[in-house]
């Protein structure tokens, strides 16, 4: 079940509160998963707050596809309750005297017939895209964390919004249960070509679900554009530090059942991973810490690292205490290794030389 819409979000705001400003000047896209992430105080969810109204004292512009919600400039203020948007908090919020059932009910009942897009019958459909099927008719008391905000989306939803706002939807469950979330979060995202905010400072999520990102720091902000892109940029703190990764765009190629490892492939080569479920053919998100690159001037052979490929230096700049970040380029593609100013020297490494990288590690995304 998948709606077309025309929902690019063009958002020029200020708000001041104390010593605290909020500045945005954005035109995200009007599908996928955007993602704003920063540090705790650097603007986040008040950005999202803006988006949905519940900041009336924030100044300028807001449209979303044809929708026009603020202008300062005219005095035009639509109230929250009359933006078509979907909100998404840390807790599920649902309502315990009703069942699941009930719960997607009151979302889809309170947006008026005319402006809904979705039929009730499109909405069940939904249940079967989150995997809440079996679960119509329980309390929210008998289900557990993951399926509560599995709820909590599907009711979002179900109110037919051009805009879905989530607000660390994952903070308040384990690892287990975000593991359990992920993958009807990407579904959800993908069949419903639904634009989403997605508000969260974990990094992990991000380079997992988000296509679009950006990065916020004390109410500016730093950097906007394809997540990927912003993840290898040195002169951003994304870049440093022992959190440093790229993010690689595969396609499933092949399956190796003997050895259960999954061939993939991207615009720079091949690479092996533990064995996927999915079938040839299927895009795979990967993540490759900037820690587990190593890099040599020579192939090697007789080695346990299944991952070598060629690459051509960016650049080098400076992380830790003896430490140098590389930016490296292979296809269309970036990847990170940090090394140490030892062997940065003994390597002769500079911008355009040519080098092999050893990735000893592979994190799969989805």
């Amino acid at each position: 079940m998948s709606a077309q819409h025309s929902n690019a979000l063009h958002i020029q705001s200020s708000l001041q509160r104390g010593n605290f400003k909020l500045q945005l000047d954005l035109r995200l896209p009007g599908q996928g998963i955007t993602a704003f992430f920063g540090a705790s105080g650097s603007g986040k969810t008040s950005a999202l707050r803006v988006i949905a109204g519940l900041e009336p004292h924030a100044l300028g512009r807001i449209q979303v596809g044809d929708a026009l919600w603020q202008d300062s400039s005219t005095g035009q203020f639509v109230p929250t309750h009359q933006r078509a948007v979907g909100y998404v908090f840390q807790e599920a919020g649902l309502f315990d005297h009703l069942s699941v059932e009930g719960n997607l009910r009151f979302g889809f009942d309170r947006t008026p017939p005319a402006q809904r897009q979705r039929s009730w019958a499109q909405v069940l459909q939904l249940l079967d895209l989150l995997g809440l099927g079996p679960l119509l008719q329980r309390w929210p008391r008998a289900l557990s964390g993951g399926e509560r905000q599995r709820v909590a989306i599907a009711r979002a939803v179900a109110a037919s919004p051009c805009l879905l706002l989530m607000d660390e939807p994952l903070a308040a469950l384990d690892a287990p249960r975000k593991a359990e979330i992920l993958p009807y979060l990407e579904r959800a995202s993908r069949e419903l070509q639904l634009p989403v905010i997605y508000v969260s400072h974990a990094l992990d999520e991000v380079a997992r679900l988000a296509d679009h990102m950006v990065y916020l720091k004390d109410g500016q902000v730093l950097a906007d554009g394809q997540t990927a892109s912003l993840l290898t940029r040195t002169d951003l703190p994304l870049a440093h530090g022992e959190g440093a990764g790229a993010v690689l765009a595969c396609t499933i190629e092949a399956h190796d059942e003997a050895d259960q490892l999954t061939l993939t492939r991207f615009s720079g080569g091949a690479l092996t991973v533990p064995r996927q479920k999915s079938a040839p053919g299927t895009p795979l998100k990967v993540r490759v810490q900037a820690r587990d690159v190593s890099l040599t001037l020579e192939q090697q052979a007789g080695t346990s690292i299944l991952n070598i490929l060629p690459a051509t230096v960016l650049s080098i700049t400076e992380d830790s205490q003896g430490q140098a970040m590389v930016v490296l380029q292979l296809g269309s593609e970036r990847l990170l290794a940090k090394v140490t100013h030892r062997s940065a020297r003994v390597l002769a490494l500079a911008p355009g030389k040519a080098v092999w990288a050893q990735v000893k590690g592979v994190a799969v995304l989805g």
